[in-house]
């Protein structure tokens, strides 16, 4: 139970009707969950607005409402303010004690890589001894408990929720995906961070934010909000990360895998098997919040493939290392860390090599075409699955993006999917994409072989495999089951005497 008026003094009223002095059980932006003596909070999303459905609160038991427009016809006190999902986040900080000042908090940000960066953290945490929470695009973990995930990062009230549950189960180490919508839809507002880290940036979410500047702006937000107790890790092969390190009160703590200018560096790094070993070098000293690290270097050995796991491990060591946990420990986690999966996923290595990778953007492209380059195999065997209602123009970069690896890479041909048994409605590839796509292939001289079904596609690309090949599966929702596909395809082959020397040499 909590005064009404308390709760108000967290927030900026700018004008009240009907106003009361009220006892209130619980704070709530959802209708539906609404129970008796609640305050409803009519938030603005990008496909409804809370508003329309305050009159279904009351009828719930709402007994106060906080507001952006006064709703007539409804006779419960409502508190009008500037944007109540700034409010949302004031209130639920203060309702459950401002939990993330009992935590320390971990914030990771980046266009790609964020869910792996955090379960690398994690999972190095943990091994340390540490209780640990851990908050995602995949699941909520409150200590050994684990929930499923709706949102990459939680709306404020619920993040807020989360948090007290794990102080009160003594968690002491939270690392949380920050995502560019949580950020401009301020559901970290009320967040204090200890450490937050900005990997890389690219055009992915260009969409829902309008254009670059905006989308950067949302996600940059990160950095530049940090407090100056707080310590940032910046990547200075990353123009856009390393642009923010004089826009910050926060320390500044950067690295490189090509830049050899910050604290940290990527030395001898050796990408032939895919997986990389490589020795991190620590150039500068470091003394901040009564952690002091003195300029030496170690070997790391990843257990996961690709020279975006080498980006995600530099962060990862980077606030271990700011967390005081043991080198030991950072190196016998990373080499034990399987990563999260349909991220450059090594499937299969017995004669051929399948490697399974979600392939969203560009930027991912790149970064796992470019892993690609450094590896050593006889021949690449592309399958991709098209995008589906993501519009020309992203199926249109995508393509050019493949393309600009291919003579790199030697890609004459890919076998492509539409994978039209395997996606939903809103993931149906549509004329215009498919359109694009073959236009850009057609152009680069690059043959498609075009396959309406996705299991039909990973049976081309192995019947046409030899020993010592590669082959990729590479897409978004289209190829989510082309790893169990294949493998199952790859089971069938073994009782066929004419194929095993395929996956035998």
């Amino acid at each position: 139970m909590e005064k009404l008026s308390h709760l108000l003094k967290k927030i900026n009223v700018i004008s009240t009707i009907n106003e009361k002095d009220l006892t209130v059980n619980g704070i709530t932006y959802h209708s539906q969950k609404v129970t008796l003596n609640d305050v409803f909070v009519c938030i603005k999303g990008y496909k409804t607005d809370g508003h329309k459905y305050i009159k279904n609160a009351v009828e719930n038991g709402a007994v106060a409402a906080i507001v952006e427009e006064f709703q007539e016809d409804v006779e419960i006190p409502q508190y009008k303010v500037e944007n109540s999902r700034i409010a949302l986040a004031q209130l639920g900080a203060y309702f459950y004690g401002e939990p993330s000042k009992k935590l320390k908090m971990i914030g990771i940000t980046a266009t790609n890589g964020k869910t792996t960066t955090s379960y690398m953290t994690n999972e190095i945490l943990e091994n340390e001894g540490l209780k640990t929470g851990l908050i995602g695009t995949v699941a909520i973990k409150i200590d050994e408990t684990v929930i499923p995930a709706e949102l990459t990062t939680p709306e404020s009230l619920d993040l807020q929720n989360y948090l007290k549950q794990m102080v009160d189960q003594n968690v002491s180490h939270v690392t949380m995906e920050v995502s560019s919508a949580a950020l401009e839809l301020h559901r970290v507002e009320k967040v204090d961070y200890d450490i937050v880290t900005f990997n890389n940036f690219g055009r992915e979410h260009i969409d829902m934010h309008g254009t670059v500047e905006k989308y950067f702006d949302a996600k940059s937000s990160l950095i530049r909000n940090a407090s100056e107790r707080s310590v940032a890790i910046l990547n200075l092969d990353c123009p856009y990360s390393s642009s923010l390190i004089n826009k910050t009160k926060a320390t500044t703590i950067t690295f490189g895998v090509d830049n050899t200018e910050g604290h940290f560096y990527c030395k001898h790094l050796d990408l032939s098997t895919g997986r990389a070993k490589f020795t991190f070098q620590i150039l500068k000293p470091i003394n901040v919040n009564n952690i002091d690290i003195s300029p030496g270097e170690f070997e790391v050995e990843l257990g996961v493939p690709g020279l975006h796991s080498v980006y995600n491990a530099m962060v990862a060591i980077g606030i271990s290392l700011l967390s005081g946990v043991s080198v030991t420990t950072i190196q016998n986690t990373l080499k034990q860390f399987k990563g999260v999966e349909r991220r450059f996923e090594f499937v299969f290595e017995d004669g051929i090599k399948i490697i399974d990778d979600h392939f969203a953007n560009p930027g991912n492209i790149n970064v796992t075409l470019q892993t690609l380059n450094f590896m050593e195999y006889e021949k690449l065997h592309l399958t991709y699955a098209i995008r589906g209602e993501r519009g020309p123009k992203v199926n249109k970069e995508n393509a050019e993006a493949i393309v600009n690896w291919a003579k790199k890479l030697n890609i004459e041909e890919v076998t492509a999917t539409r994978s039209i048994s395997h996606v939903t409605d809103k993931d149906k590839v549509t004329e215009e994409e498919l359109k694009v796509f073959l236009e850009v292939m057609e152009q680069a001289n690059i043959k498609v072989n075009l396959f309406d079904e996705l299991p039909d596609a990973t049976a081309y690309s192995l019947a046409n495999a030899s020993s010592g090949d590669l082959i990729l599966l590479a897409g978004c929702q289209g190829m989510d089951y082309g790893a169990e596909i294949i493998l199952k395809q790859i089971d069938e082959m073994k009782a066929d005497v004419n194929k095993v020397n395929i996956l035998h040499p």
